[in-house]
């Protein structure tokens, strides 16, 4: 089957530089739409590609902050279980007295509990708003995983008792001592 323009220059409708004519604008009206469709291919990948960076990078930001929050929820329940398992039978009507958030809090112990506490081998942690008392290696486990949970601990206050000693010792270090003393 012969093409319209190969008809028409048989019928002598049409001359051979006419049909030049129209098959030159025919090939540029071809080149401009593939180069105006190959541009327009590039930014849509462009802007596809873009779009898919963008949603991995919103993916990976939420993927970490659900890690984060699976975390922390792993080390309250760690937390929890440690002192659940290991908490102290409080019995007794010594009051311990300790401060917690610069209010000062009192729980009513035995009175060998309240030696423990004091000599650090019982440490005051807070689960839940309620106090309970835990063994010392317990809470170094507790305090590595969440330091907030530790309320008390007796081993810790009495390093800034020896330091006052030492300071008041060392305010006498200034004054020289006579040799010639008789006593």
């Amino acid at each position: 089957m012969a093409s319209l323009q190969d008809q028409l220059l048989k019928a002598g409708l049409a001359d051979k530089s006419s049909a030049k004519k129209a098959r030159a604008e025919k090939r540029k009206k071809q080149k401009l739409k593939n180069k105006n469709k190959q541009v327009e291919v590039d930014e849509a990948r462009l802007a596809a590609t873009q779009a898919a960076e963008e949603k991995k990078s919103r993916d990976r930001a939420l993927n970490e902050a659900q890690q984060r929050a699976r975390e922390e929820r792993s080390i309250v329940a760690q937390v929890r279980q440690l002192i659940e398992m290991n908490k102290q039978v409080r019995k007794g009507d010594t009051v311990l007295n300790f401060t917690h958030d610069n209010l000062v809090k009192r729980l009513y112990v035995s009175a060998d509990m309240h030696r423990q506490v004091t000599k650090g081998r019982l440490v005051v942690v807070v689960l839940d708003e309620a106090y309970e008392l835990v063994p010392a290696p317990v809470a170094d486990k507790i305090a590595q995983r969440d330091e907030a949970s530790i309320v008390y601990r007796a081993d810790l206050d009495t390093s800034d008792n020896e330091g006052k000693q030492q300071e008041e010792d060392d305010w006498y270090a200034d004054y020289e001592i006579p040799d010639d003393l008789t006593w």
